[in-house]
């Protein structure tokens, strides 16, 4: 009987891009690493300033936000947004990497 081995290796390369987190994090109840570690990694990595946002919730902990989206929406939508949306697909152990896209539509009347 002959012996036969085959090795493939294969790999998937990117950039690591600085900072790792665009907008935030949406951080389980019961994730690997908390809100105040991640903000203290985050302060070594970036000038970007990031807000916590805390959540009473059985399922999320805490959201960490770029402040640049906090000008545009209030926090409150955000955590409704979380809640309603993102809730419902993570485990409290995980750790959610956000991608926000926010429009805003400004009108003012003129006399």
């Amino acid at each position: 009987m002959e012996k036969r081995r085959h090795s493939l290796l294969r790999a998937h390369i990117k950039e690591f891009v600085l900072p790792p987190i665009t907008d935030g994090l949406v951080l389980g109840k019961h994730s690997p690493i908390g809100h105040v570690a991640v903000g203290k990694a985050l302060s070594l990595l970036t000038t970007t300033a990031f807000e916590h946002i805390e959540l009473d919730d059985d399922v999320i902990g805490d959201v960490l936000v770029r402040q640049a989206i906090l000008r545009k929406i209030p926090a409150s939508q955000l955590k409704a947004f979380v809640l309603e949306q993102i809730k419902p697909a993570m485990g409290p152990e995980e750790i959610i990497h956000l991608s926000l896209e926010v429009e805003l539509f400004l009108e003012q009347k003129v006399a």
